[in-house]
Order: C-alpha cells, then sequence, then structure tokens
C-alpha cells in the first residue's frame, strides 16, 4: 500500500509542476503581450506629436506668416 502511496505524491508532484509551468508560461505571455502594447502606444504618441509639431510649422511657412 506504500509503494501506491508513493506512486500517487509522484503524481501529484508532477500534475503541481505541470501546473506551475503552465501558470509561468502565462505570465510570462502576458509579460510580453504587455510590453507590446505599451511600444505600440509609445510609437502612436511619437507619431502624433511629430505631426502636431510640424503641421502647425509648415502651414506657417507656407502662409507666409514667417515674412
Amino acid at each position: 500500500m506504500s509503494n501506491k502511496q508513493q506512486k500517487l505524491t509522484a503524481q501529484q508532484r508532477s500534475e503541481r509542476i505541470k501546473a506551475a509551468q503552465e501558470r509561468e508560461a502565462r505570465a510570462k505571455e502576458k509579460r510580453e503581450k504587455s510590453e507590446k502594447l505599451k511600444k505600440t502606444f509609445i510609437v502612436i504618441v511619437a507619431v502624433i506629436l511629430v505631426l502636431a509639431l510640424s503641421l502647425p510649422t509648415m502651414a506657417l511657412m507656407v502662409m507666409g506668416g514667417g515674412s
């Protein structure tokens, strides 16, 4: 009977290890997704800032506001 009990604990141990690995993989995916989203957001904000700063300047130059 103790042999069967040892098998059960070994099976439980392997299940716990597998569950821990799955949790770790999900956490890693979540981190990577978050980092990618953050980088995308930064690029979009940078593009908006460049356009917001350059378009009025170009419009003033074209309309001759500088002369």
